[in-house]
């Protein structure tokens, strides 16, 4: 869609059996957020099902090449395993994607020259005659000289998290299954979606006043959680590891509790799981 050579990259899943790291999507959200030197920010999204891999795989490729930074994509092995009824989209569905080419009316060529709007540099295709440029891993000027000064330090720091944070653009509001106000929000990303939508929806056939809202953009954050969270009671974080989605929510929206559900059993939860806690947080036990 962005008319690019196609890379085919077949990976093999390793596992403790064949001396590889087994990751999973849920116990290794701090580490796609956070696990970088020196303040590098990029995109984390995850998926939800099975068909949400290759939508999500699509819209990780889309927001790399047009705001031209590293996205990380988390899945794991329970949708990998699962199934659904998906109908393969047709190529000429899908949306156009549009890298930030340089065109030939930009000359003369300056290699770290921002867009005013997404802070991304211009691309210029390799051995297009008169855009040559020197790339590497240290900062530069907006000539493409090596830069040494401290406060050119700083400012690309702050403009790369700038950059990540621009790609809001492309994050569609958080929406909430139920009612916009309720007693209880359940609150899940990624891969826990079916085993929450599932507890929420027989809670409500219940009586209680439960909603869910399951993010699937986590870096940035959709724009509206502050007014979502708002309108709830109480919020709990449901997730498989020991609470880095619940702390992560914390870091950014300091003004609300949330009370936690984990598991780190290798395991998925279960619906009774998930309604027992529920319950016992909407009765005050």
């Amino acid at each position: 869609m962005a008319e690019l050579p196609l890379v085919v990259v077949n990976v093999q899943r390793g596992g403790s059996s064949t001396g590889l790291p087994a990751k999973t999507e849920q116990a290794d959200l701090m580490q796609a957020l956070f696990g970088r030197n020196g303040e590098c920010p990029v995109v984390v999204i995850a998926a939800s099902s099975p068909s949400d891999c290759f939508d999500f795989a699509f819209e990780a490729s889309r927001i790399a090449l047009e705001h031209m930074t590293p996205v990380i994509l988390l899945t794991d092995g329970y949708l990998g395993n699962g199934s659904e009824p998906w109908c393969i989209p047709k190529m000429a569905d899908l949306p156009e994607i549009k890298p930030p080419f340089v065109k030939k009316s930009d000359e003369p060529y300056i290699p770290y020259k921002r867009d005013d709007k997404r802070l991304t540099w211009f691309w210029a295709i390799a051995g297009t005659p008169g855009m040559e440029h020197r790339i590497g891993g240290l900062e530069k000027t907006i000539k493409g000289t090596v830069s040494y000064v401290p406060e050119n330090h700083e400012y690309m720091v702050k403009i790369r998290e700038e950059k990540v944070a621009r790609v809001v653009e492309k994050v569609p509001d958080l929406k909430v299954y139920g009612k916009d106000s309720a007693d209880l929000l359940v609150v899940g990303w990624g891969g826990v979606y079916g085993h929450l939508i599932t507890a929420v929806r027989e809670l409500q056939s219940e009586g209680y006043k439960v909603s869910l809202a399951n993010f699937n953009y986590i870096k940035p954050l959709p724009q509206n959680v502050r007014e979502v969270f708002g309108k709830f009671r109480k919020i709990i974080v449901c997730e498989i590891n020991l609470g880095q989605f619940a702390s992560y929510l914390r870091m950014n929206f300091q003004e609300f509790t949330y009370h936690q559900l984990n598991k780190i059993q290798g395991i998925p939860f279960t619906v009774k799981e998930i309604k027992d806690n529920c319950i016992k947080l909407l009765e005050g036990k």
